[in-house]
């Protein structure tokens, strides 16, 4: 085969074997495509388009649907949403990539401004949820744990506030999540369930509070979960510590099953955890991260002990698990415990024993008491010494010194209790899960399974570190709230067609019990979306009147990748609709 086999002949027409006639006027032109088609698949098998404009009836000329692909397709280049969208769709095949054909100034700010603020009177969450529903029906999506979390994102302007008018939330001061007090904020909620696939977000004010807004969230999600024919008892609620709070808890005390961390400034929290160690009775547990331990980061061992705890006038199940990964911030805690400690109890000594005393019993008996004083992680021990004063002089050839009086002092030994240092070595790598999932019957789990839920928390942080990406938001700078809002259902869309991508990569994996090629080519059994970025970059279609085709064939790998993805090559050439 000659080098020149896989190069496009500009005058034969895709699959037909007929040549173009150079002269004949058919526009050729083209353009790189690279991954856009990919997620333009998943946002129509998620019927993006018609879910966006079924409720929202426009007169505009390009229609809020398309306009939000416009605005998701941009976003998952890892540009701006709202920056240069008119240069970014400048002579790019929009029919291919949106469906129709789009002029380029179509995405002006005043066009995408005015397609914000439909979105936002169609009600963002409505949009997001339909969506979000078909995901999970059509892809067979967990609903079993439910999680919740919220962050915080930074604004820049004065966003002040219109009592009139009052905003669907309100941009203030609050706790800054990111370390920015200096900023206006707003927080995000967001529901998760299997595999990290977002189903609902809101926008809360800057200045809510997480067990406030774990609150709101209880009284509705069952209403929520029920639109995804999900009964009040048949998912699990999972959220972090803010979520223990007396009204919380009450309205969990209701039935509705949870798995949260029990904050350590509670009692009980200590209790359970040192009689876990005390008792030393654990379940072996072992690893739960997927992807396989190396010399740098060797795997985190679990094991766990079950108890119970009272709170507010219920009980419930509390799983003490202690990790094998002792981080440095676990460490520093210790020794700031250490020294803390030992501190105290030279200050007892010397407060308690003084430097000298005349009569041996007395010193002896000072010495027993400071001994006897509690202390957790030192062993205490003390020393009578006889200290004489003797008359002044020389005394005579062959005679002692005379002794004029005798004084007892008495010296400390603190040491660092080897038993107690260890117990608490394993005190501070344990921590608490607070649940009432029932350990037997309908709906029941064992630790393993209290934890691994517990531990799939983290993908709803990984969600937001999306979220938040400055790459991607730059600083929100939007005029209005209302506008922000349809902003960020935008930037959810993006999201679960991102989680989308990457299950499907992963449960192809698992079915196949094969890996798939990943970076630097090596096989990976943990494949992620962001990979797809670099798989398919630089993937050039050329256009020849209403045909299209690649300017080179698809490699093995992206062959590879497509059929993971349950896709085919002709996305990339798919033919013009008539009209």
């Amino acid at each position: 085969m000659s080098a020149d086999t896989n190069k496009p002949n500009l005058h034969e027409a895709p699959g037909s074997g007929a040549s173009i006639d150079p002269t004949s006027g058919l526009d050729i032109d083209a353009q790189q495509v690279d991954h856009l088609l990919i997620v333009k698949a998943f946002a129509d098998d998620l019927d993006l388009v018609e879910t966006v404009n079924r409720p929202a009836p426009s007169q505009m000329a390009v229609k809020p649907g398309v306009i939000a692909l416009g605005l998701v397709l941009d976003t998952l280049t890892g540009r701006s949403p709202l920056y240069r969208l008119v240069d970014f769709y400048e002579g790019r095949d929009t029919e291919l990539l949106l469906g129709e054909r789009v002029p380029a100034n179509s995405f002006n700010d005043d066009t995408v401004g005015r397609a914000l603020d439909l979105l936002f009177e169609t009600g963002t969450r409505k949009i997001f949820s339909e969506l979000a529903m078909n995901a999970v029906l059509k892809h067979g999506i967990s609903t079993r744990a439910v999680h919740f979390d919220t962050t915080s994102l930074n604004v820049y302007g004065d966003y002040e506030a219109d009592e009139a008018n009052r905003p669907p939330f309100e941009i203030t001061e609050g706790y800054s999540k990111d370390h920015r007090p200096d900023l206006k904020q707003f927080l995000i909620s967001t529901l998760c369930v299997g595999d990290k696939i977002p189903i609902y977000g809101k926008n809360e004010d800057g200045n809510a509070l997480d067990k406030e807004i774990n609150n709101t969230i209880l009284s509705e999600i069952s209403q929520h979960m029920a639109q995804f024919g999900v009964d009040e008892k048949a998912f699990i609620y999972i959220s972090d510590s803010a979520l223990v709070s007396p009204g919380n808890m009450e309205r969990l005390s209701l039935g509705r099953l949870f798995v949260t961390r029990l904050p350590a400034v509670y009692a009980e929290c200590g209790r359970v955890i040192w009689e876990a160690v005390t008792a030393d009775r654990w379940v072996e547990v072992g690893q739960l991260a997927r992807t396989k331990p190396t010399a740098n980061r060797p795997a985190t061992l679990y094991r766990a002990a079950e108890s119970t705890v009272t709170l507010y006038g219920n009980e419930y199940r509390a799983v003490v698990v202690h990790s094998s990964a002792h981080d440095k911030r676990r460490q520093k805690k210790i020794d700031r415990e250490l020294a803390r400690e030992k501190t105290s109890l030279e200050k007892s000594f010397n407060e308690h024993c003084m430097n000298e005393y005349a009569c041996e019993a007395d010193a002896r008996a000072a010495a027993q008491r400071w001994a006897a004083q509690p202390a957790r992680y030192h062993e205490l021990a003390c020393e009578i010494e006889p200290h004489c004063t003797y008359a002044r002089g020389r005394p005579k050839n062959g005679e002692p010194r005379k002794v004029t009086r005798v004084q007892y002092r008495v010296s400390s030994r603190i040491e660092q209790s080897a038993s107690a240092l260890e117990r608490m070595k394993k005190e501070a790598g344990c921590f608490v899960l607070l649940t009432n999932v029932p350990r037997q019957g309908e709906g029941a789990a064992d630790v393993k399974e209290i934890l691994s839920l517990y531990k799939e928390q983290h993908g709803v942080e990984q969600n937001f570190s999306f979220l938040k990406d400055p790459a991607l938001i730059n600083a929100i700078f939007l005029k209005t709230e209302e506008r922000i809002e349809a902003l960020g259902l935008v930037l959810l869309i993006s999201l679960l067609i991102l989680r989308l991508i990457e299950r499907k990569l992963r449960k192809h994996v698992e079915e196949a019990d094969r890996p798939i090629t990943g970076w630097d080519n090596k096989p990976t059994t943990n494949p992620t979306a962001l990979m797809i970025t670099s798989k398919f970059k630089n993937i050039t279609i050329i256009r020849i009147g209403p045909m299209r085709r690649l300017n080179q064939p698809l490699k093995p790998v992206q062959l590879e990748w497509l059929n993971a993805l349950g896709l085919k090559p002709d996305i990339f050439t798919a033919e013009l609709r008539a009209g």
